[in-house]
């Protein structure tokens, strides 16, 4: 008994003086959320772009459901699956990247032709109405 409480002295003991000459604690970084004055316009920017950048992660799945072949192509693999037979043996994680890798190899034309004729006409105008060069095909 005399053994288990003088190692339980000592270890107090121990465990005191390491706190006692323990630094400081460790400042924690503090998150506020307010309005105020902004004396730089690229402190609006950056917010901006993060506000921008935030919106379109979120928006992202959704319109690649809604604009491409993504939910055919899961269809169409889901029915091949079935068909032969086997109902979990490609697992769904497996049918949706296998339908995704074909939607972006698919849709990668019509992304380069978007970016060509669209964007990099757009990102090159200096602030003046640029004329329409080519007439929309039906």
């Amino acid at each position: 008994m005399k053994k288990r409480s003088l190692a339980l002295t000592i270890l107090l003991l121990l465990v005191a003086g390491a706190v006692w000459a323990a630094p400081e604690p460790i400042a924690l970084p503090t998150i506020s959320v307010g309005v105020g004055k902004v004396t730089k316009p690229g402190d609006i920017s950056v917010t901006l772009q993060i506000l921008f950048l935030m919106t379109i992660i979120s928006l992202a799945p959704g319109l690649l459901i809604m604009t491409t072949s993504f939910t055919r192509i899961v269809v169409v693999l889901s029915f091949l699956r079935n068909a032969l037979g086997t109902q979990q043996s490609p697992s769904n994680q497996i049918v949706v990247s296998l339908a995704l890798f074909l939607t972006f190899f698919i849709m990668s034309p019509v992304w380069q032709q978007v970016n060509n004729d669209a964007l990099v006409p757009y990102k090159a105008q200096t602030g003046r109405k640029m004329p329409m060069t080519s007439p929309p095909s039906p």
